[in-house]
């Protein structure tokens, strides 16, 4: 046991020693924490330019505009005719939709004929777009009902009855999750966990790779056990980690974001999460003995990780192999769990099968990680066995 401490409070010192590594693991996630919340603050977009071509100016087609503008998504652009071209002038005004309002629009409606009024969605960016769509599409609705309903009212019908003609059920929408559609909450939390995964695998790139250029590590690696070792090596990581877990539960209650439900799962889960990770790159690192090229395998299975886990664009709609992939990093369960606790609110059992994985893939990369440090073992002992024959040669040979 005193052993065992010692060789900790070596790998606490070499780790402070490291700047680069206190920078990735105490600055970097406070920075990102604060600067992906600032920039999802506000949690919905506001004021998106919409340019409206009205070629009526009649009561009819001013209340259509009015009611746009009094969207609070939309930020009305006016124009009395439409661009020469539309494309250029939508890339210029950073627009997300037009809408056009055609000639005649009121006369055609008195007269039951049924004006188009045609709306182009800049596609380009699918986010605004959507924002855009629904708000017009919202819109739309209400002042056709409306239109309609007293259009029906002139002919005598009674507003209640006028109402019921029009619409013949009511259907309710309800929200369970996320009900106002906060995108900060949806997209931090996943984001932190991205961030403390590429952490941890940054530390634990250059764990093995940078100690076996040391003289005495090289020493007590071929005396110590393996997964003395390996304890040692993922202990500095695994408390810097949980650190911050901590930091990230203090910004978010700064911004606002729900408390996991089922506090004992989501720390089990949020543990599982880290060592995996921590074996993960153990494994690397101790497979590739150069500490850039560990770092960079490591970043080429991290960088992709978040796009490809499922969180964004649904794993149905992926290729199998690509969720086979996926499925082997530690971040794809994780943040499924996530999900369910911060997200949906749901409870804890619900994520046992995420746990699971977790707990496979903790258990995976340990076994690996051993393995590979018992091969490793062998062939430093091999090499020092060859140096030594070597020196007795060359002393002999003198």
């Amino acid at each position: 046991m005193k052993r065992f401490v010692q060789l900790v409070k070596r790998e606490f010192k070499l780790f402070f020693r490291n700047t680069t590594l206190l920078l990735v693991f105490l600055l970097a996630p406070v920075i990102y924490a604060l600067l992906i919340g600032l920039t999802y603050e506000k949690g919905k977009v506001e004021n998106v330019p919409v340019i409206v071509v009205d070629y009526d100016h009649t009561p009819a087609s001013s209340q259509l505009v009015e009611m746009l503008d009094d969207n609070n998504t939309i930020k009305v652009l006016n124009y009395t005719v439409t661009p020469a071209n539309i494309k250029d002038e939508i890339i210029k005004t950073q627009a997300a939709a037009m809408v056009v309002i055609p000639e005649r629009f009121e006369a055609m409606m008195q007269q039951g004929q049924y004006p188009e009024v045609n709306a182009y969605i800049n596609t380009s960016n699918l986010l605004t777009a959507n924002f855009a769509s629904k708000s017009i599409q919202v819109v739309m609705g209400s002042y056709a009902a409306g239109a309609e309903m007293k259009a029906l009212q002139k002919k005598g019908m009674p507003a209640e009855l006028a109402k019921t003609k029009f619409e013949p059920f009511k259907a309710n929408y309800i929200t369970l999750f996320n009900t106002t559609s906060n995108y900060l909450i949806f997209m931090w939390p996943a984001i932190m966990a991205v961030v403390l995964q590429q952490v941890i695998m940054l530390a634990m790139a250059v764990s093995f790779a940078s100690d076996f250029r040391r003289k005495d590590f090289v020493e007590i690696f071929r005396r110590e056990s393996k997964l003395k070792l390996m304890l040692v090596k993922a202990i500095p990581s695994f408390f810097f980690a949980n650190l911050n877990i901590l930091f990230f539960y203090l910004f978010s209650l700064a911004f606002k974001i729900p408390t996991p439900t089922g506090l004992g799962t989501f720390f089990l889960n949020t543990e599982l999460f880290i060592l995996a990770s921590i074996f993960l790159a153990v494994f690397v690192s101790v497979l590739i003995p150069n500490a850039l090229k560990a770092t960079q395998i490591l970043m080429v299975i991290a960088s992709p990780a978040f796009i490809m886990s499922g969180f964004t664009w649904p794993a149905i709609a992926m290729p199998p192999i690509v969720n086979a992939l996926t499925s082997i990093v530690p971040l794809t369960p994780f943040l499924e769990a996530l999900k369910i606790s911060v997200i949906q609110q749901g409870n804890g059992f619900l994520t046992r099968p995420y746990a699971l994985h977790l707990f496979i893939l903790l258990v995976v990369f340990f076994v690996l990680s051993w393995i590979t440090l018992v091969v490793k073992k062998k062939v430093v002992i091999r090499k020092k066995y060859r140096r030594l024959l070597e020196q007795r040669t060359a002393q002999q040979s003198s």
